[in-house]
């Protein structure tokens, strides 16, 4: 099982076996390269016009169209009765893709025109087991994969969004760069999207974290009282005190600001922090 963020160029120019280019991806979602039997990958597109979701533990895929006959579909269909592998590529952002390999057609749902698939790890290909461990099995992997998917397409977008640098001190190196959560995941109102992100390097988002730094509602930086009147070398100085009262760097689309309403509760405990 893998899961890399890779550009589509890359995927569309493919690997080259045997004299013979490999395209990984094409124009649509379901994926068959000339000289292949069945299709090679199923892929999501970020304004996919398909109901295309994680649900259950596994991946609900849609048919190509609504006709279950499509050659496509039919493909897909024999690969799940024959136990054969694909990939599967989920668009984080517009030409950028998450991959995973190998996936399998768990189930095939006709009145829903949808395919169940479960992601499986390497490990799995060489080795023969109980239909229920096997289930199982993937159901676990799949579950954990989707965490990863939401992680990752949410810091890809957020990150987008902020032109790839620190929304404080404008630091522009995404290795050193997070998609931090304004409430967090596990609270109301802090659901993954890029209203409720702010790109930060990995030390102010461990400041913010640890309410040393705080941000309005009115997008201001503001830094703890006592961390104000500390003394201490020149991060503390430089790269924290000197952001207080500074505006955040904000995303060229309006849409995307942090929402104010999100800013103000997490504010107001940093406040209380004081």
């Amino acid at each position: 099982m893998g899961d890399d963020v890779l550009p589509r160029a890359i995927l569309e120019k493919g690997p080259t076996i045997d004299g013979h280019r490999i395209t990984l991806i094409g124009p649509k979602g379901i994926w068959k390269p000339k000289s292949f039997t069945y299709p090679i990958s199923i892929a999501t597109t970020v304004n996919s016009p398909y109901d295309d979701f994680l649900a259950d533990d596994f991946l609900r895929y849609s048919y190509r169209g609504t006709d279950p006959y499509h050659p496509d579909n039919v493909g897909l269909r024999e690969m799940m009765s024959k136990g054969i592998p694909l990939i599967y590529f989920h668009a984080v952002v517009p030409g950028k893709y998450l991959a995973s390999w190998p996936v399998f057609i768990q189930k095939d749902d006709i009145q829903d025109l949808k395919f169940k698939v479960s992601i499986d790890d390497t490990k799995s290909l060489s080795t023969i087991e109980e239909p229920e461990v096997e289930y199982g099995r993937r159901k676990y992997i799949t579950s954990q994969m989707q965490r990863r998917l939401h992680q990752r397409t949410f810091r890809e977008r957020v990150l987008q969004a902020y032109n790839n640098q620190c929304t404080l001190c404008r630091l522009k190196h995404p290795e050193l760069l997070d998609a931090a959560h304004i409430i967090p995941d596990s609270l109301p109102k802090g659901e993954s999207i890029i209203n409720n992100g702010l790109t930060l390097c990995k030390i102010h988002h461990a400041a913010f974290d640890a309410n040393i730094i705080g941000i309005s509602p009115d997008y201001l930086i503001r830094i703890r009282e006592d961390i104000l009147h500390e003394i201490d070398g020149p991060m503390l100085k430089y790269g924290i005190q000197s952001l207080d009262k500074r505006s955040i760097g904000l995303p060229r689309r309006k849409t995307d600001w942090p929402d104010k309403e999100r800013l103000e509760i997490r504010f107001s405990k940093f406040l209380l922090t004081g």
